[in-house]
């Protein structure tokens, strides 16, 4: 489901109207900063009552209900949408690629001919699985998102530190710190590599493929490399993290 993408007057549904290249290019270069807003429960209403004329049932997975409103949209779109089709919602806890990485095994699950309540009972325990962690190259987009204070950028801005953040308890808080972007990459590359059993990888990134593809190489050595996914940061985590983001999400087994 697209969510919607404001610069000023202008409005787009990201990579519907507007795609990851054209977004960065004109958060880079437009004298509005953009705003984004959740899709609208008649957009889910109509995707779900689309689906339901072929659909067994719908597994409907978003990101978290802390930050967005995604997942409230949706239980409402459900209540509008036409069909006898069974649909559950479930709020993934995430952001980005680990929300990704969640809808990927669901949709594997799926694909494997599992029936609905072991795909819901596999998809819950996935979520707990999943770590996210990402170094931004400024913290100017955060501030200006109301996701940091102006007070940590500042002193991030003086000491000429890069900061880790990850995801923990529905927020989005510092792991920690780096004085360059290249130790900042050490560092993702360290939180990945001390982790033992880990099942699904993927890397996210703004304006820096050549800094992804280096992770992706170096990744290699602790995860085989055709299975790493590598993407486009979404513009409505895009918004906040700007020019030179890189997000890493892994998922672990038992």
């Amino acid at each position: 489901m697209p969510i919607y993408v404001q610069f000023g007057d202008e409005v787009y549904q990201e990579g519907v109207g507007l795609s990851n290249a054209g977004f960065y290019h004109k958060l880079a270069t437009s004298f509005v900063h953009p705003s984004t807003s959740h899709p609208t429960p008649q957009d889910f209403a109509s995707v779900y009552s689309g689906c339901s004329k072929k659909a067994e049932a719908i597994v409907s997975i978003h990101v978290s209900d802390k930050i967005s409103g995604t997942y409230n949209s949706a239980r409402h779109g459900k209540k509008m949408a036409k069909g006898k089709c069974q649909i559950e919602i479930i709020d993934s806890q995430l952001i980005s690629i680990g929300l990704a990485l969640v809808v990927m095994s669901a949709a594997k699950l799926a694909e494997a001919g599992e029936n609905l309540q072991s795909i819901l009972e596999k998809t819950r325990k996935t979520i707990n699985q999943v770590k996210i962690v990402g170094i931004f190259d400024t913290l100017k987009y955060l501030v200006l998102g109301g996701r940091v204070s102006k007070a940590t950028a500042t002193i991030a801005d003086i000491l000429q530190i890069k900061p880790l953040l990850t995801f923990k308890n529905d927020e989005i808080v510092r792991e920690s710190l780096a004085r360059t972007y290249s130790r900042g990459m050490d560092r993702l590359y360290e939180f990945v590599a001390d982790r033992p059993n880990i099942q699904d990888l993927a890397i996210a990134y703004s304006t820096v493929p050549e800094q992804a593809n280096q992770m992706k190489k170096r990744l290699s050595s602790v995860f085989p490399e055709e299975k790493i996914h590598v993407t486009w940061l979404g513009s409505a985590l895009g918004v906040h993290g700007g020019p030179g983001a890189l997000v890493l999400a892994f998922r672990q087994g038992e």
